[in-house]
């Protein structure tokens, strides 16, 4: 189910759109009577909620969308769960509700909650929101905070599809402030696995941490996008860093490993340069993302901040 925005984007279902346990509802998270009447009516075993407004510079150009969809949404979600009786319930959040994280510390789920934009802090809530459903009504809820994911179909407002694109038509590479801002990467696939073992074998008002144990300051994340695709550090143009970016984001996966046994098996390496391949062999689909409403946003939040 998707509310198909402007990062919605059917193409990528694609691949599955013959497979016998697929079907695809349009609909909007917030609006409560759809989303109780879809449960009823399909009476699923289990709702994976992954649908958020999730990029940080949108939530700072225009909070209410993102409050909206994330907090109130979910709040829709959960209540259509309990009146349905669905027996499970997965909660998908991010590492950014933790905030910025000092150095050498890593955090684990029990790491103080210190949201510092309107993004974290609606992921914040509704991660509370979901854990107070297991408290008060006893539903088999779990909850996940993943690091920063990458990986084919990404849509390019994200970080390393942004600069994979830009290097690819050689166009400048925008960078926030020193670029010395660190986030875990953690490639689509091993989110997704992790995601399953939490379905499957986490337990009910439990949070789980995703990282991908690999950490890197932004501008080398670039600099290895600019040697892997052989362009060059030329491209690379300093922006004005955005109103309260966070320095550092680190986790530990260490109750998830011991919980079901999941650990990240794609490298960074690997996974960057299978990322660069599929963009590169995908430009038709790139075009006609980075069209419309995206460029729109593209030239708020970069052309006009050197």
């Amino acid at each position: 189910m998707d509310k198909l925005t402007y990062a919605g984007n059917l193409e990528n279902l694609q691949p599955v759109v013959d497979h016998s346990g697929y079907s695809f509802v349009q609909a909007d998270i917030c609006d409560s009577e759809t989303i109780d009447k879809l449960f009823a009516e399909e009476a699923p075993d289990a709702v994976v909620h992954f649908a958020a407004e999730s990029h940080v510079d949108r939530s700072i150009h225009s909070p209410a969308p993102v409050i909206l969809t994330n907090f109130n949404g979910t709040f829709s979600l959960l209540e259509a769960a309990r009146k349905n009786k669905i027996s499970r319930f997965v909660h998908v959040s991010t590492d950014e509700v933790y905030g910025s994280i000092d150095e050498p510390y890593d955090a684990d789920e029990n790491y103080p909650l210190r949201a510092s934009s309107p993004y974290s802090a609606s992921k914040a809530g509704s991660d509370l929101l979901a854990l107070s459903y297991y408290t008060t009504y006893k539903m088999n809820v779990s909850v996940t905070r993943a690091s920063n994911n990458y990986g084919p179909y990404q849509f390019p407002e994200k970080l390393i599809p942004l600069m994979i694109s830009n290097a690819l038509e050689d166009k400048p590479l925008p960078v926030y402030g020193d670029g010395q801002q660190v986030r875990d990467w953690l490639f689509v696939e091993d989110h997704c696995r992790a995601i399953r073992s939490v379905l499957e074998r986490g337990n009910a008002g439990e949070i789980y941490n995703i990282g991908g144990n690999c950490s890197l300051p932004n501008l080398e994340v670039i600099h290895r996008i600019l040697k892997a695709t052989g362009k060059p550090e030329s491209l690379m143009t300093r922006v004005t860093d955005r109103p309260g970016h966070d320095r550092r984001y680190a986790l530990t996966n260490e109750k998830l490993t011991k919980a079901t046994g999941w650990e990240p098996q794609m490298d960074f390496e690997r996974g960057l340069a299978t990322t660069i391949d599929w963009y590169r062999s995908n430009r038709d689909w790139m075009d006609r993302i980075k069209s419309g409403e995206y460029r729109k946003f593209y030239e708020l939040n970069y052309a006009n901040r050197s």
